[in-house]
């Protein structure tokens, strides 16, 4: 029997992955470097012991989006809540993406944006950012002024760079698509780790939404946890393209129990926040070019050495980063995860054992 045939323009793509490699100190995934705390653990478990489990959760997810609303003063109309951040991408491009319409990303940034967009039969047109990868407002401009997407990605703090995007420059994004009926999502799945938001300009006559993640900074990256703050009439779009019962119990119940431990989960931001800092500081005496970050990661390279021949030489001693020297734009570049000051002084040492002759 023949096989039934795959649309031409997935059959042609590869699919996202990040290379796991058994290693002692993984530093490639920007995950959290510590699980939540004990207590985190002993809270879902009394709350696993009231799901119903014969039941279908709570299609609204009424009461994580409640919490939601009130960790940010929005309202649980203003607040979607899916299976990870990818997830509630790929319900705003099944909602304003699709055959005919087109969206916009500027490059280097994280990769989903075009993935998800394509996969939706989507067309994607790609900008560039400055050399210093931070956006360039003309490039902007002309990408929307000849495109006209009808959704525009900015990522802050950007991956892989961790460039942060403040406030103004996002409000001026949404002036120049205020003739297109675009939309502006700003992916903040590291903005806790961000000196800024653009959380302050959602409102109800403004095309914008903002996604996050309980994966980083909330040590959740196992569960698979994803929200936006976007106007209410936005959501209630959304809420008729996600598929029925969509979050499950489970999860809602990690999420709630997570956001009793909000000063715990801000600690440890600013503690990752802190380690940033010191492990850019003890980069700076090895013969390597760092970015800042406004992120759990920042991206980094060797002034003599290939960024595939360093990666290896990594691996090889235990220590696994990501590699984005193939990257467009990204030649010989490295993205290191903040993990613990362990993990983080085994870095170091490699890096000295590899570089410094």
């Amino acid at each position: 029997m023949s096989r039934p045939t795959v649309r031409a323009d997935i059959a042609l793509r590869k699919g996202y992955h990040s290379p796991q490699v058994d290693v002692d100190v993984r530093l490639n995934t920007n995950e959290a470097p510590t699980p939540p705390p004990p207590g985190f653990t002993e809270a879902l478990h009394e709350a696993l012991e009231q799901i119903e489990w014969h039941r279908y959760p709570d299609r609204p997810a009424t009461a994580l989006r409640t919490r939601l609303a009130e960790r940010y003063h929005r309202t649980p109309a203003e607040v979607f809540v899916a299976n990870g951040s990818n997830e509630v991408l790929q319900t705003i491009m099944l909602t304003f993406g699709g055959a005919g319409r087109t969206a916009a990303t500027f490059e280097p940034t994280y990769a989903l944006h075009s993935h998800i967009s394509k996969t939706t039969g989507t067309t994607v047109v790609e900008g560039q950012r400055r050399d210093d990868f931070t956006l360039d407002i003309d490039e902007v401009k002309r990408v929307v002024e000849t495109h006209a997407p009808d959704v525009l990605f900015l990522c802050s703090p950007n991956n892989p760079t961790g460039i942060v995007d403040p406030p103004d420059t996002v409000e001026t994004v949404l002036e120049l698509m205020a003739g297109t009926n675009g939309l502006l999502v700003v992916d903040e799945a590291y903005g806790q780790f961000a000196d800024s938001s653009a959380v302050p300009l959602i409102g109800e006559d403004v095309p914008l939404v903002v996604s996050r993640t309980f994966s980083k900074t909330w040590s959740m990256a196992g569960a698979r946890l994803g929200y936006l703050l976007a106007p209410e009439w936005l959501v209630a779009e959304l809420e008729k393209v996600v598929l029925p019962y969509h979050l499950d119990a489970f999860k809602q119940a990690a999420g709630l129990a997570a956001l009793d431990f909000g000063d715990a989960m801000d600690e440890r931001v600013d503690r990752i926040i802190a380690e940033r800092g010191r492990l850019i500081e003890q980069l700076g005496s090895l013969p390597v070019e760092t970015w800042d970050s406004g992120a759990n990661y920042f991206l980094f390279r060797a002034n003599d050495m290939s960024g595939d021949d360093l990666w290896q030489a990594l691996v090889d001693r235990s220590v696994l980063v990501r590699n984005c020297a193939s990257w467009p734009r990204l030649d010989n570049c490295l993205r290191v995860t903040i993990g613990t000051p362990e993990e983080n002084d085994a870095l170091v040492a490699a890096l000295r054992e590899i570089l410094v002759h």
